[in-house]
């Protein structure tokens, strides 16, 4: 149930106000109170503003303050929740082996043609039940809190057939009814080229729209459709026509784009009206400028690209190109097995050129805008949900600076206390 509490004394109160992504040089915008205070109730954000001015308001109001779990957040540092808008945290199996295999110089697509890849987690995810993927996600799901996730998007993509898609996204509903993190459903059944169909891609495509992409809408499972829209995997053609189909059913958009080679993904994302693509290492020029000019979140993924030795996506270009820009973990078995935030802060801003300030714009509301709630999430603002979070420390620059390590402290969503370091007053 949602929860009253209020934060006070806050050193920095970073509120990243705003209620749509934030582009270019306005992703360094933080909107900083001093000595902030938060009031939620009901789980939703009522009051935003300096202690001295917050706290009198409190007492006039009429509510008693015994009705509000108090928080004391003097010395600390307080944020929204962070929105982790591109993961894969439900699979079965495990690709350690694949690790040592990429140390050996092995390239991501020399991989899934051993039979690696994302073909081999498929074979996992298939052989796994149900509840042992609710359990392991449920384990995953922690982890994230811990880091100061509040709110994740997660992709099936890992059965590419109807029962294990299905499987997949019935599990994200399974956990987001009883877990603390939201989790925003992606229907990813191009993911990859299932063996039964290998040459026959367009074949594979035909039987998502008419077999699988029907029940999934049906079964309201899905918020969104994604696609590896890739050399060697599914054409700009291909794609095109999944995602086409994808919005005649209701399905909001999403592309893995332009990750291994420049193939046009980013100017179909842009084409499509998607709300993000995703990934953008070898993204064109052209395809940049056809994401700003049609809003589409550029969501990047520096874990992935520090995990396979490739170079970083052009962040620092594409912010100063009026890109609104997003940063997300890619958590999955493969390619980038993390589910660390501040790694992924770090890597921003050292190797993509980021500034700290857009990297939490990246982080919290822009990450809100790439799974289309900016509205309600991302941001302490009047009226969004009271999903916040604390630091150990006085000042957000903390958090790349302790590299890979989490600086979070204390996790609120919707208004009640649902992390903490000292677990007893959990």
């Amino acid at each position: 149930m949602p929860g009253n509490i209020i934060i006070k004394n806050a050193h920095q109160l970073v509120t990243c106000s705003g209620f749509e992504a934030k582009k270019g040089k306005a992703m360094s915008e933080l909107d900083i109170i001093d000595d902030g205070a938060v009031v939620i109730q009901n789980g939703v954000i009522t009051a935003v503003g300096k202690t001295a001015d917050i706290w009198p308001q409190v007492e006039a109001s009429g509510h008693a303050i015994s009705e509000f779990d108090v928080l004391d957040a003097r010395g600390k540092a307080v944020l929204p929740g962070f929105v982790d808008s591109h993961t894969h945290f439900v699979f079965g199996g495990y690709r350690a082996e694949e690790f040592s295999w990429r140390l050996s110089g092995a390239s991501y697509m020399e991989i899934m043609q051993r039979g690696g890849g994302i073909l081999n987690t498929v074979k996992a995810t298939r052989a796994t039940s149900k509840e042992e993927l609710i359990e392991s996600g449920k384990k995953r799901l922690d982890s994230m809190l811990s880091f100061g996730v509040t709110t994740v998007e997660g992709k099936s993509g890992y059965g590419l057939d109807r029962d294990t898609e299905i499987k997949q996204l019935k599990v994200m509903a399974a956990l987001d009814n009883v877990h603390s993190v939201d989790i925003v459903p992606t229907f990813l059944g191009a993911h990859a080229v299932p063996a039964g169909y290998q040459g026959r891609e367009d074949a594979f495509i035909d039987y998502l729209i008419s077999e699988v992409m029907p029940d999934v809408a049906a079964r309201n499972l899905a918020e969104f459709c994604d696609i590896f829209c890739e050399q060697n995997v599914f054409s700009v053609k291909q794609s095109r026509r999944l995602l086409q189909a994808a919005k005649a059913l209701g399905l909001k958009l999403k592309i893995h784009a332009d990750e291994i080679v420049s193939l046009g993904g980013a100017e179909l994302a842009a084409e499509l009206g998607a709300v993000s693509a995703d990934h953008l290492l070898q993204t064109s020029d052209k395809g940049i400028a056809n994401m700003a000019k049609a809003g589409v979140v550029a969501t990047l993924l520096p874990g992935t690209a520090f995990s396979l030795k490739e170079p970083y996506a052009r962040g620092r270009y594409m912010i100063d190109h009026n890109c609104a820009v997003a940063l997300a973990t890619d958590f999955n078995p493969g390619s980038c097995f993390t589910e660390s935030i501040p790694l992924v802060f770090a890597l921003a801003t050292l190797y993509m050129n980021l500034t700290v300030e857009e990297a939490i714009t990246a982080l919290t509301l822009n990450g809100a805008a790439a799974i289309d709630r900016a509205d309600t999430i991302g941001s302490i603002d009047v009226g969004k949900s009271g999903d916040v979070i604390i630091l150990e420390f006085p000042t957000y620059h903390y958090i790349p600076y302790h590299i890979g390590v989490s600086t979070v402290e204390k996790v609120v969503k919707q208004g009640k206390l649902v992390f903490d370091k000292e677990p007893e007053k959990c």
